[in-house]
C-alpha cells in the first residue's frame, strides 16, 4: 500500500463532475494511478522499507472493505432518488472516513487526512448552497497536498 493512491483520487475528481456527476472519471484516476504507483518499483521503494507486514495488510484489507461499507451507508440510499450531491458526498465522506485505519498502515499523516477531508465534506452537507464542484475541487487538493507531502517532505516509518 502506497500513499499514491491519493493521486489517483484527485485526478478523478477533476474529471469526474464534468459530466454531471459520472462514476467514470473518478474510477479511470483511481485505477490508473493505482496500478502505475504500484507497478513503479522507484516510487515504492521510496514511500516503503520492505513490505507490509501481515499486519498492515490485515488493516489494509479492512479499509478497504470499510470504504464500501460506508460508501453502500453513506451514499447508497440516495441511489433511489438520483439526488447525485448526497450520493456524491456520501461516497467522499466514506473515503475521508477509510483513512482512520490507514494510520496503521502509513502512520499519524492518514489521521490529519482523514479530519481534512472529512470537514470539507461535512462543509458540503451543512451549506448545500455551496456548489458540489467547489467541494470536489477542494477534495482534489487536500488530496493532491497531502500526496505532494508524503512524497516529497515524509520518510518511511521504522518497523518496531
Amino acid at each position: 500500500m502506497v500513499n499514491g493512491r491519493r493521486v489517483g483520487d484527485c485526478i478523478g475528481n477533476l474529471d469526474w463532475w464534468q459530466a454531471d456527476y459520472q462514476y467514470a472519471g473518478f474510477q479511470h484516476g483511481y485505477i490508473a494511478s493505482f496500478f502505475a504507483i504500484n507497478q513503479n518499483k522507484t516510487l515504492l521503494n521510496k514511500l516503503s522499507r520492505g513490505s507490509s507486514s501481515p499486519y498492515q495488510k490485515k488493516v489494509a484489507l479492512y479499509a478497504v472493505i470499510l470504504l464500501f461499507v460506508l460508501m453502500a451507508i453513506l451514499g447508497g440510499p440516495f441511489f433511489a432518488t438520483e439526488n447525485w450531491r448526497l450520493i456524491w458526498l456520501g461516497a467522499l465522506m466514506a473515503t475521508a472516513l477509510h483513512f482512520f485505519p490507514f494510520y496503521f498502515v502509513h502512520g499519524k499523516s492518514m489521521i490529519y487526512l482523514a479530519l481534512v477531508c472529512a470537514a470539507n465534506i461535512a462543509v458540503g452537507y451543512l451549506f448545500p448552497n455551496i456548489s458540489m464542484v467547489v467541494i470536489a475541487y477542494v477534495d482534489a487538493a487536500i488530496k493532491f497536498a497531502f500526496g505532494a507531502y508524503l512524497y516529497f517532505l515524509s520518510r518511511p516509518s521504522q518497523q518496531a
